[in-house]
């Protein structure tokens, strides 16, 4: 199983209307977040499926395949990075890890990101330093602090919220609409499991937070004080 193998398969799978259509969704034309970018034309589904027939592969020739021109091959890569990640011992995931944060140049669009930064960033840091995030939080590269935003979503599934608070008040100052897409999402899910905690917040922050990050933060809340928020009453 080698990165060639599935990379034969993938473009075979490809369909180039649906390439058409993700050029424009994921934004690679010139001066947009995913510039340049190339697609097979696949949908995620087939990808996964892919992944599943190559659990075995080696994980250089994963990495071979993360640094694809195609965004469907480096999606195609990560899937496979999560899975090792997952079924891997302290030594595998210590590897995939280092390996994911030095390759985090093609880890360069949103659904890279969000498919594979909770689990193998967040996963791995859950019982360590997580000094990478604060790091990643500040880095001039969007994605990078996406990524340190994604990985906390592992620690507020083990009910730990505090560690997201923190990066989103590093965050509420970005410029990026990603990034006020993604803290906003991530404060909407500390709220699904503690609404009090994220009123808290919000109460420190919502006048000083993009607007974007507070729509998506207050999307579950009741009307009426959905829209107090929004017309900063709340």
């Amino acid at each position: 199983m080698t990165a060639k193998q599935l990379t034969i398969r993938l473009k075979a799978l490809g369909d180039p209307t649906i390439a058409a259509h993700s050029q424009r969704f994921f934004k690679t034309g010139p001066g947009e977040y995913g510039e340049g970018d190339r697609f097979l034309g696949i949908r995620v589904p087939q990808l996964r499926t892919a992944a599943k027939g190559f659990r075995q592969m080696p994980l250089a020739d994963v990495l071979l395949l993360l640094a694809s021109p195609y965004h469907e091959v480096r999606l195609c890569a990560l899937f496979l990075l999560v899975d090792k990640f997952t079924r891997g011992d302290d030594s595998m995931r210590s590897e995939i890890f280092r390996s994911y944060l030095a390759n985090t140049r093609h880890i360069n669009n949103w659904d890279l990101v969000d498919s594979s930064a909770p689990q193998i960033v967040g996963g791995y840091l859950e019982t360590r330093d997580q000094a990478p995030l604060y790091r990643l939080a500040v880095s001039s590269n969007l994605w990078e602090r996406r990524i340190a935003i994604m990985a906390s979503f592992h620690f507020i599934r083990q009910g730990q919220f505090d560690l997201t608070l923190t990066l989103a008040e590093h965050l509420l100052n970005d410029p990026e609409a990603l990034i006020h897409k993604a803290v906003g999402w991530m404060l909407r899910e500390v709220g699904n499991r503690d609404g009090k905690l994220e009123r808290r917040f919000l109460q420190r922050h919502y006048l000083n937070m993009p607007r974007t990050m507070l729509r998506y933060a207050i999307e579950k809340f009741p009307e009426e004080e959905r829209q107090g928020y929004l017309k900063s009453t709340a």
